[in-house]
């Protein structure tokens, strides 16, 4: 896209899987600054732009206000996806939760009002601000508050916030922000405590799949080649600003346990699958209306479900001596 051409792109949280995977897809004419607090354990390591001059890394705090006042100060495209998530991680740091995903997202936008060179503001929100239950759900179905009790809530509740944040900056700063929720995103390159990772590890070795409750969860999951895609668009289409949308793959709708199942059999595995009660507040269904994102952005997913399986397991037995088999 020529509007994504000889730009300075400056990624929050771009030490981790999307951060990494989008600065692969600009790097080739666009000068990219990776910020993240965590350049070592993240999937940074196994990235390609690793050595590639247009790409530099900076170690920065986003609740450090002059730090982000510092790299942001000279960008024309923020995209922000620094944030505290994982289930269990929530749980257990919700203070460090609301303080990083709302205060951090506060002085991103803050610090990109201030920068007149400023083109585009990406802010990553959440499928979470559905609820549990989630089916075929467009931009404009309710978010959902959840009992305060329950600090698994905190990582969604940050994130609605940090989506008024930003159509405030929007509406009365005239920043150019574009709002995406993901959709359960997956591929070669992500690391850390999510299913298919801890699927594909454990299937490899021939031990028991455990699957959370009665596996009948249900995700439509998104390549991460069909998500830098909209990414792309939502960075390169004008009439995104001011946008919210959803971002995954409809059609990739499967349970948990056919999920372990389809694992299971790409890998050639002989792992039995268990059931493994739950401890925390689990999802129901999480599946995207995408037609807002097709209708403005041209948006169509096409990478089917078992060939995504395919290329990361792929990747993941290529990558298996560097990856921490420990947690897995």
């Amino acid at each position: 896209m020529d509007e994504l051409r000889n730009k300075k792109v400056l990624i929050t949280g771009g030490a981790g899987f999307i951060g990494t995977a989008l600065a692969e897809r600009l790097a080739e004419h666009n000068e990219i600054t990776l910020a993240d607090i965590n350049l070592e354990h993240n999937s940074f390591k196994f990235s390609r732009v690793l050595g590639k001059g247009c790409v530099k890394v900076a170690k920065v705090d986003v609740l450090n206000m002059d730090e982000v006042i510092r790299v942001i100060s000279q960008a024309q495209i923020v995209i922000h996806t620094a944030a505290v998530l994982g289930v269990r991680k929530v749980i257990h740091n919700t203070l460090s939760t609301l303080e990083v995903n709302l205060m951090g997202t506060s002085n991103i936008l803050k610090a990109a009002s201030q920068n007149s060179n400023c083109e585009r503001v990406l802010f990553f929100s959440t499928s979470e601000v559905f609820g549990g239950n989630a089916y075929r759900v467009n931009e404009g179905g309710g978010a959902v508050f959840r009992p305060i009790e329950d600090p698994r809530w905190g990582y969604s509740i940050s994130k609605l916030a940090g989506e008024h944040l930003a159509f405030g900056y929007f509406r009365e700063k005239g920043l150019p922000v574009v709002v995406v929720r993901p959709f359960n995103v997956f591929g070669p390159g992500r690391i850390g405590d999510y299913v298919i990772l801890r699927f594909i590890m454990k299937a490899l070795k021939d031990e028991d799949l455990e699957v959370y409750g009665d596996g009948t969860q249900i995700r439509a999951w998104c390549y991460i080649d069909d998500f830098c895609d909209a990414l792309t668009m939502c960075l390169a289409t004008k009439e995104a600003v001011g946008q919210a949308f959803n971002i995954g793959n409809p059609r990739n709708v499967i349970s948990n346990y056919e999920l372990a199942k389809m694992i299971r059999s790409i890998c050639g595995s002989e792992s039995r699958i268990v059931f493994k009660s739950v401890d925390f507040t689990d999802i129901d269904i999480r599946v995207p209306d995408i037609s807002k994102a097709k209708d403005i952005l041209g948006y169509v997913p096409e990478v089917e479900l078992e060939e995504g399986l395919s290329r990361t397991i792929a990747w993941v037995k290529n990558s298996y001596d560097r990856l921490p088999v420990h947690q897995y």
